[in-house]
């Protein structure tokens, strides 16, 4: 029985030796990274799906995204999405997605825009388009155009204060005076 349990360690072992450097293989061959379209255009918004991770978030950059690609999933395959910039060039561009403590890497191709022109501008401004840390809302804008002025103490802080320390005061005398008559 003993010689089976040592057996089964050491097979469990070298399966968790081996599995990163099987991993590594398929992410150095950029096998696992799919991209829809296959060839984008400049602009084109574009899904990213990656196999192999073991986490349940990576980022996929690349010098061809307007921004890092954000993807989540589970079970070993995570998906997201971004935007090719609309001032690059056609070619191929490499894509370095890291996931948990494993670093893969693709390879998309982004085609010449139909027509040999870039896309057509769109109707509303395309500032900022990268995606934008959002909140605050109306009150962000309201108080960001307000001017800052010093806020000091008052006369009312004051008096709050001394009415607080002397409702203190009061407390410590009344608890002492229990503790000495043994009330307490």
């Amino acid at each position: 029985m003993g010689s089976l349990r040592l057996t089964l360690c050491t097979a469990a072992l070298a399966v968790a030796a081996l599995a990163p450097a099987a991993q590594a293989a398929q992410a150095a061959d950029g096998g696992g990274v799919s991209v829809t379209p296959s060839t984008p255009a400049p602009g084109a918004d574009l899904a990213l799906r990656v196999t192999g991770c073991a986490g349940r978030t990576a980022i996929a950059a690349s010098a061809a995204f307007v921004a890092d690609a954000r993807l989540t999933g589970a079970g070993g395959s995570l998906a997201g999405e971004t935007r090719v910039r609309s001032s690059i060039e056609p070619g191929p561009y490499d894509v370095r997605i890291t996931c948990a403590d494993l670093e893969m890497k693709g390879r998309i191709t982004v085609a010449a825009a139909k027509g040999g022109t870039t896309p057509a501008a769109p109707a509303a401004p395309t500032t900022p388009a990268a995606p934008v840390d959002a909140g605050g809302g109306w009150t962000a804008t309201h108080l960001s155009a307000m001017e800052p002025h010093a806020v000091t103490p008052g006369t009312g802080h004051a008096v709050t204060g001394l009415v607080l320390a002397g409702v203190a005061a009061v407390a410590v005398v009344l608890r002492r005076s229990r503790r000495s008559r043994g009330t307490d």
